[in-house]
C-alpha cells in the first residue's frame, strides 16, 4: 500500500469527477439538483476516505480498490459511491456492496480483504461500523442505558463477516451480544429480542431481504422487536451516527470478552467449523423457542395425529430460495406434524444452499433477478427445479418457498383444469399474498364461529393492513365484527397503528390519511400541501374505544404476522401476539395448516379461496395487480434519480389532469384521486413550485373505492411501483369469465399508465 501515491490519484479523481458531471448535466442525464449535491459531496468524501488512517486500518485493501477504480476511469461508479451516504431509512440501511458481478464475486472468495470500490454510498465494513458505533453510542445515551444487543445475518455474501465486526464493535462498547452462529431467519431476530431469555435492547439483521445478489443491508429493530419509532430514528441518526468520528470505530475480539458478555443462539449445540472463540461456547436454543411459539398459532389441534393417519396426507413443497428458511421451515412443518416422507424440498440448482451469488437467478437481459418468493419469475425458477427434481407437480398440494432472510412466504398451487385457461394452460400458479392472507383470516374465523357461534370477543379485535393490499380483508374483518385499519406501506406502519391502540389512543377520523372535509381536488393540485397522516390511511369500526387485539397484520408484499393484544411492558410481544414484524416461515406453517384442512375438506386451497371468499357475497372477487419499475432491481445511481423524479412529474401531472374530468386510463374513466404525502423525505426530495414527493403514492379511482390504481415511488430507492384493485361481484357460473375480464383490465390499466409516464417494461 506505501506504493500508493494518494494525492496523485486525488488529483486525477477529481478530474475525472468534475468531468463526468459536466457531461451528464450537459446531456441532461441528471438534473440541476443532482449536479449541485454531487458537485458538493463526492470529491471531498472521496478525500476524507482515502486520507482517514482508521479506514485504512479496518480496510486495508480500500486504497487498492480505488486506485483500481480511478485508474481505470470508472467515474460513474465512483460518483455513484461517493455522492451520498446510504440512506438511513424506517428500518435501517440497504444498498450495493458493489455494482457489477465480478466484485460481488471477488468479494465471495476473497472475503473482506477483496479490493473492490467502497464508499460512503456502498455496504462495506467502513459503512457498517460507522452505522453500528452510532447506533452503539445512542443506546449508551439512553436511560437506562442499552446493554444487549442480537446480531444476526441471512445467506447474504460475506453477511456472517460483516455481522462479526459489527458484533466486535458492539463488544468492544460493553454490551453483551447475542450472536447467530449461522444464516438466521429474520423473524427469529425479532422474536429473540423481546423473549426472556434475552430481553435485548437493540436488534440488528445484516440483510437486503429479497433484493439482487449485489445488495446487504442492516436492519434495525428496538426493544421490542420492532422497527424503531420515527422520533428514535431521527434521534439517532442525526445526533450519533451522522457525527460519528473514525475514532469512535473500536474493535474487540470474541476471544477477548468473558464468556457471559457473548452468548450464541442457534440450536441444540455447537456446528462445526463455526469460530465460537471458545472451547466451551454458551448456545441458547433460540431455533427451537422460536418454532414452538409460531406452532401455538395452529389451530387444528389434531394436526399432528390426522396427518399421521391420513391415506392421503398433505403433500408439500418447500423452496428456500438460497435463503435463511432452509431447515427453519422444514424444521416447523415436521414439528408440526407434517409427514417427512410427504415433504419434498427443492435442492437442484443449489436453491437449498446458502450461496449469496443466488445462482439461480442470474441476469437476463441485463437485469439482476430477484430471489423473492412473491414474484412470479421467482416461482417459475423453483417450479422448474421442483419438476427436474421430484416429478410432476400436480403430485403436490402447496408450494411454500420463503426469501433470503425468510420474512416473506410465497405459496405455489396446482390450478384446476377449469380454470387454466386464465393461466395460459399453466398447470401451476402463484397465488396473490393478498388471496393468500384472506383465506387465512377465513380459517381463523371460521374454525371460532364454528366451535363458539361467532369469533370470540370480535368486538375487541382488529386487522392492520397496507393501504396498497387487497381490501377483501376488510370486508372479511366487518363480516365477522373486527375492526379494521388500512396503514401506509410497511411493518413500521402496521405496528405504530398497533401499537397506538394498545396504548388506549383514539385514531383521528380519517380519509385518505386526513381529517375530513379534503382540500378540493383542483387542476392547480391543491391536496399537494395537506400533508397525511404519519402512519395511518383510514380505519373502520376503531372508534368504539374497546378494540385492542390484533389478529393479522398483512402487506401485499408477502408479509404476515399477528400482534396480539397489549402487552405486559414496552418490550415484550403483544399478549398473545407474535412477532412486530413480519414473519415467512409463521406465514408458511399456517397456510400448511389451512391447506390441511381444504385436503380433509375434500377441496383444495384454491378452490377454498374460489367458495370462501370470492363468491362470498359480503367481500366479492378482488382483483390485485403489481408490478414494479423497474421489473428488477432499481434505476441506477445518480442518473436513476433522475428518472425517478422526471417519471414521477410525469405522473404528478397525470394527477392533477384529474379535474378536467376527461382522464382515462385503459380505457376506464377515472372518476377520482388522492395524494398520499406524508412529508417524510422532504428532506431528499424538497418540494418545489411544481414538485412534491408523494411518498404513499397517487391513487386514481374508476368509479368507486373499491376500484383504483396507485402509483407509488420507493423513497430511498430509485424505483416505482404499480398497484391495480379491480372487484367485481361474481356468481359460480361467471367466476371464471370474471375473473379473466378484471385481471385483464387491470392489467390493460398498468399498460396504459407505463405508456404515459414512460416507463415501458424493461
Amino acid at each position: 500500500m506505501a506504493d500508493i501515491d494518494v494525492q496523485q490519484l486525488l488529483d486525477a479523481a477529481e478530474d475525472g469527477i468534475n468531468s463526468y458531471l459536466n457531461e451528464a448535466r450537459a446531456e441532461s442525464r441528471i438534473d440541476e439538483q443532482q449536479f449541485g449535491q454531487a458537485r458538493e459531496n463526492t470529491f471531498p468524501n472521496l478525500r476524507h476516505w482515502m486520507t482517514t488512517t482508521r479506514y485504512r486500518e479496518i480496510c486495508p485493501s480500500l486504497l487498492e480498490g480505488l486506485r483500481r477504480t480511478i485508474e481505470a476511469e470508472r467515474w460513474e461508479e465512483l460518483v455513484n459511491a461517493y455522492r451520498q451516504s446510504c440512506r438511513f431509512g424506517t428500518g435501517g440501511i440497504r444498498g450495493m456492496m458493489a455494482f457489477d458481478y465480478e466484485s460481488i464475486k471477488r468479494l465471495k472468495e476473497e472475503g473482506l480483504s477483496a479490493p473492490i470500490l467502497r464508499g460512503p454510498n456502498t455496504i462495506n465494513e467502513i459503512v457498517l461500523l460507522r452505522t453500528s458505533a452510532g447506533v452503539a453510542k445512542f443506546g449508551r445515551a439512553q436511560q437506562p442505558a442499552f446493554s444487549k444487543v442480537v446480531i444476526g445475518y441471512d445467506s447474504r455474501v460475506r453477511g456472517a463477516d460483516f455481522a462479526r465486526i459489527v458484533a466486535r464493535l458492539f463488544l468492544a462498547y460493553g454490551y453483551t451480544v447475542y450472536f447467530f452462529d449461522e444464516p438466521c431467519p429474520y423473524p427469529e431476530v425479532t422474536f429473540a429480542i423481546p423473549s426472556p431469555p434475552v430481553k435485548a435492547d437493540v436488534g440488528i439483521l445484516l440483510s437486503a431481504s429479497h433484493n439482487d445478489y449485489r445488495y446487504n443491508g442492516y436492519k434495525l429493530s428496538c426493544s421490542n422487536g420492532s422497527q424503531f419509532d420515527p422520533e428514535q430514528r431521527d434521534e439517532m441518526y442525526k445526533q450519533y451516527i451522522a457525527g460519528v468520528e473514525p475514532d469512535d470505530i473500536r474493535l474487540v475480539a470474541f476471544s477477548e470478552v468473558p464468556a457471559e458478555r457473548l452468548v450464541f443462539l442457534g440450536g441444540d449445540g455447537p456446528i462445526e467449523g463455526f469460530d465460537y472463540g471458545s472451547d466451551q461456547p454458551r448456545i441458547l436454543n433460540m431455533h427451537k423457542l422460536h418454532a414452538d411459539h409460531a406452532r401455538s398459532f395452529l389451530m387444528m389441534r389434531d394436526l399432528a395425529e390426522y396427518e399421521r393417519q391420513a391415506e392421503d396426507p398433505l403433500t408439500i413443497g418447500f423452496c428456500a430460495y438460497h435463503g435463511a428458511g432452509r431447515k427453519a421451515v422444514p424444521r416447523m412443518l415436521r414439528e408440526a406434524g407434517f409427514r417427512e416422507d410427504c415433504l419434498r424440498i427443492v435442492t437442484r440448482n443449489g436453491l437449498n444452499d446458502l450461496d449469496g451469488l443466488f445462482p439461480s437467478f442470474e441476469s437476463r437481459a441485463g437485469m439482476e433477478r430477484q430471489p423473492d418468493p412473491g414474484d412470479e419469475r421467482a416461482a417459475r425458477t423453483a417450479v422448474e427445479a421442483f419438476t427436474l427434481e421430484h416429478g410432476p407437480f400436480d403430485q403436490l398440494d402447496v408450494m411454500l418457498g420463503t426469501d433470503p432472510d425468510a420474512d416473506r412466504c410465497g405459496v405455489v398451487v396446482p390450478v384446476p383444469e377449469s380454470q387454466r385457461e386464465l393461466f395460459g394452460g399453466q398447470e401451476w400458479t402463484l397465488l396473490p399474498a393478498d388471496s393468500v392472507w384472506a383465506i387465512l383470516l377465513w380459517y381463523q374465523f371460521e374454525q371460532e364461529t364454528r366451535a363458539h357461534g361467532r369469533v370470540r370477543d370480535a368486538e375487541r379485535k382488529f386487522i392492520v393492513l397496507s393501504h396498497t393490499t387487497s381490501e377483501a380483508l376488510i370486508h372479511l374483518a366487518k363480516k365477522y365484527g373486527l375492526g379494521a385499519i388500512k396503514t401506509w406501506v410497511g411493518f413500521a406502519s402496521l405496528a405504530a397503528a398497533v401499537r397506538d391502540i394498545w396504548e388506549g389512543k383514539r385514531l383521528p377520523e380519517l380519509s385518505e390519511g386526513r381529517t375530513p372535509p379534503l382540500p378540493p381536488l383542483s387542476k392547480g393540485g391543491s391536496q399537494t400541501d395537506a400533508l397525511c397522516h404519519p402512519f395511518v390511511c383510514e380505519s373502520y369500526g376503531m372508534h368504539t374505544g374497546r378494540r385492542s387485539i390484533n389478529v393479522a397484520a398483512v402487506e401485499q408484499s408477502n408479509g404476515f404476522s399477528l400482534l396480539g393484544g397489549p402487552p405486559p411492558d414496552n418490550r415484550s410481544l403483544g399478549s398473545g401476539g407474535h412477532v412486530r414484524d413480519k414473519d415467512g416461515t409463521l406465514a408458511a406453517l399456517l397456510v400448511a395448516e389451512v391447506a390441511a384442512y381444504a385436503k380433509r375438506e375434500g377441496t383444495t386451497l384454491y378452490d377454498l379461496i374460489d367458495r370462501r371468499v370470492h363468491l362470498d357475497p359480503d367481500v366479492g372477487l378482488f382483483v390485485t395487480h403489481y408490478e414494479p419499475d423497474p421489473l428488477d432491481g432499481e434505476y441506477p445511481g445518480i442518473e436513476g434519480d433522475r428518472k425517478k423524479k422526471a417519471i414521477l412529474h410525469k405522473a404528478l401531472n397525470l394527477y392533477r389532469s384529474i379535474a378536467g374530468g376527461t382522464l382515462e386510463l385503459g380505457g376506464n374513466r377515472v372518476t377520482g384521486g388522492a395524494m398520499y404525502r406524508t412529508g417524510k423525505y422532504d428532506a431528499l426530495y424538497p418540494p418545489t413550485h411544481d414538485f412534491v414527493f408523494p411518498d404513499e403514492g397517487l391513487r386514481f379511482y374508476f368509479g368507486d373505492k373499491r376500484n383504483h390504481a396507485t402509483v407509488r415511488p420507493s423513497g430511498t430507492g430509485n424505483s416505482l411501483r404499480f398497484h391495480v384493485q379491480l372487484h367485481g361481484q361474481p356468481t359460480a357460473e361467471n367466476l371464471i369469465d370474471m375473473k379473466r375480464d378484471l385481471a385483464g383490465r387491470a392489467k390493460g390499466i398498468v399498460d396504459h399508465v407505463r405508456e404515459l409516464l414512460g416507463a415501458p417494461r424493461s
